[in-house]
């Protein structure tokens, strides 16, 4: 046998050498570090408190093979369950493998990330099998308190006159929060908006607006939903609304309280004549009511042309020209026994429908109509032929109305409705103490279709039950409801019927409608329902639009709605608060309230709603009032009618 040369075996221990220095080098893929974002992971201890949405960080000794990651990388739960849906992103070379859930992680779970030996280097190395072991973090963080302006803010608290400027938020979480981008978790309307201080190790946040808010304004406060605590938990989000206080600056230049007074009834007297219905004359019901005119508004309206003519709004000839306009219609509209209907269409003069079963004669309604034509009546001169015409078609038209016929066959109580197909349906009896006592006066002198006493003692007045007799917020209340009922009580009836020295067997209706309006005020001030706009300058309780509807409200009926006209109609009666609500209304709240004719409806500033919308039996007493306060003119003229006067009597009225 041939001898192996010795070269020939120093060669071949050399190769062997070698390839076991490389087997040693293909094994010695190692992990340098494993991290849960800024924790640390040990195989060889179990590691607590890992947020659930943490990226898991593995660092190797060597660039990994991307191929054998997939399979040989796991996240199972307690149960040895695979976390699903779990992707990688590589770097450094493919030296750092972040892992990533999809969804995170349960709390409060107990999960292990397994390295399996299978996993390779990108040259072949080998590698052994690891774990590392952790739990998620415990319980779920959370906003244990919040206070607006030192006010408790959790749902369903809302807070309101927050200040325009500055308000500050104060937050207490259970735990301490990460603090990354931390101004943009925090919005109003959308905006971050707020200057950030964090205390007590970074549970405690006080927040600081920085930007103007717009006065008597809801605005809505978020936390958003990528709030995270230091460790990672998730934050739940949290959405509140507060409304912020009246802007206190003045929206328009300060003018005399006459001026102010003239510039609304100005105003307002442009809905009765610039908006009037332009074949009728008549008032529109409401602003953009179209063809829709309403009687009793008219009625309001032709008092107020009163005032246009006086004042020198428009010239005496304008006024008649109108005026003409208004009678030629309502002497040709429908009337049911003398009385018109509620509404009627301003181009044709057929009734419109005001219900289901309310297609005929409104007494009521006419009742305010006859009170404005009386009064114009006696306004107009006798000695211009023109006017002089004028006067005898008014009479023709007042002693057209039957008044008694609306007694349903005789009865001591006046009915409101009468339709000529469905008779009396509507059956509503007009019983007191309401705004529907000028209706009896307006009865009680008609030349032509009067009524006795009896049908007032015994209808409107209830032989007595009308009386109240009771004392409100220190307010003898005369007649009527607890409280008084909504201010309209005190308006409509008495646009020309003069309260000062009137009175009967039952009250003095100048301490009625005085204390009315006190009572009214003061229920505003005191605000035992805490409505956010309430108080001594901000009052006034009567029928308007409300949010979505309608109603007539009143101490025993508050929405939480404002109606200027409230206030501004019994400036007669309370002239101090009134003239503080006209300058609250129109100075400090005019940029929200004042619009084209005068006084927007009304405002509940606990909804951020403002109305758009004029109604004619709103504005009217508006202008008429406040000339009653001013002149006493429509008084005067109402109560210089001898039907007036003959009626009152009939009543047993004291009225001089």
């Amino acid at each position: 046998m041939k001898s192996i040369s010795p070269y020939i075996i120093f060669i071949l221990l050399t190769l062997n050498w070698a390839c076991k220095k490389d087997t040693q080098e293909v094994g010695s893929l190692k992990i340098s570090s494993c991290a849960a974002n800024d924790k640390v992971l040990s195989n060889s201890s179990q590691t607590a408190d890992v947020a659930v949405d943490a990226d898991f960080v593995l660092k190797f000794t060597a660039a990994v093979d991307s191929n054998t990651v997939k399979n040989n990388i796991l996240i199972k739960d307690k149960d040895n369950v695979i976390v699903p849906d779990i992707y990688f992103r590589f770097a450094d070379g493919y030296k750092t493998v972040t892992i990533k859930t999809f969804k995170d992680l349960n709390l409060k779970q107990q999960y292990t990330l397994y390295v399996l030996k299978t996993l390779t280097g990108s040259k072949g190395e080998t590698f052994t099998e690891t774990s590392f072991v952790f739990t998620t973090v415990s319980g779920s963080f959370i906003l244990n308190s919040i206070s607006l302006e030192n006010q408790n803010f959790m749902t369903p608290l809302h807070v309101y006159n927050v200040h325009v400027e500055g308000s500050v938020l104060k937050l207490e979480f259970s735990d301490p929060v990460d603090t990354t981008n931390i101004k943009s978790k925090f919005t109003v309307e959308g905006n971050a908006v707020y200057n950030v201080a964090l205390s007590n190790s970074d549970r405690s946040i006080q927040l600081e607006c920085t930007q103007k808010l717009q006065g008597y304004t809801k605005y809505s406060f978020t936390i958003s939903t990528t709030l995270k605590s230091k460790v990672g938990t998730k934050y739940e989000g949290f959405s509140n609304w507060f409304s912020t206080a009246l802007d206190s600056t003045l929206k328009f230049p300060l003018i005399t309280d006459d001026e102010l007074l003239t510039l609304i009834q100005r105003q307002t007297f442009k809905y009765f004549y610039d908006y009037a219905h332009p074949t009728s004359g008549m008032a529109r019901e409401r602003y953009s009511s179209g063809n829709t005119v309403t009687t009793g508004g008219s009625g309001f309206g032709v008092m107020a042309l009163i005032v246009g003519m006086d004042r020198g709004f428009i010239t005496r000839q304008q006024g008649t020209d109108h005026l003409t306009k208004i009678i030629s219609f309502l002497e040709t509209a429908d009337r049911f026994h003398g009385a018109w209907s509620h509404w009627i269409d301003g181009s044709t003069g057929k009734v419109i429908p005001f219900g289901d079963n309310d297609n005929g004669g409104d007494l009521v309604e006419t009742a305010f109509m006859a009170q404005g034509l009386i009064a114009m009546r006696q306004y107009l001169n006798p000695a211009t032929p023109a006017e002089n015409s004028l006067i005898t078609r008014i009479n023709a038209l007042y002693d057209g109305i039957e008044w008694d016929w609306y007694r349903r066959s005789g009865q001591n109580v006046l009915y409101w409705h009468w339709s000529p197909d469905k008779g009396w349906i509507m059956n509503f009896p007009l019983h007191g103490y309401n705004e529907t006592l000028i209706t009896y006066i307006m009865a009680a002198g008609s030349p032509t279709h009067s009524i006795p006493k009896v049908v007032y003692t015994e209808g409107f007045a209830r032989n007595g039950g009308i009386i109240n007799g009771k004392t409100f917020y220190g307010y003898r209340l005369p007649l009527g409801n607890d409280y008084g009922g909504p201010l309209f009580f005190a308006h409509y009836s008495f646009l020309g019927l003069d309260p000062r020295n009137l009175s009967d067997a039952y009250a003095n209706y100048s301490e009625q409608n005085v204390n009315h309006s006190l009572i009214n005020w003061q229920y505003c001030v005191t605000n035992p329902k805490k409505w956010p706009n309430y108080n001594a300058y901000c009052w006034g309780l009567t029928a308007s639009d409300i949010p979505n509807g309608y109603t007539a409200s009143s101490p025993t009926n508050d929405v939480g709605v404002i109606a200027p006209t409230a206030a501004v109609s019994s400036l007669p009666y309370t002239p101090e608060k009134s003239m503080n609500a006209i300058r609250y209304f129109y100075y400090i709240a005019g940029d929200r309230l004042w619009g084209e004719y005068g006084f927007y409806d009304a405002f509940d500033v606990s909804e951020n709603w403002w109305a758009s919308s004029y109604l004619a039996i709103d504005q009217g007493p508006e202008i008429v009032m406040i000339e009653n306060y001013r002149t006493g003119l429509i008084w005067d003229l109402f109560m210089s009618a001898p039907e007036v006067q003959a009626g009152l009597t009939k009543l047993g009225f004291s009225y001089k």
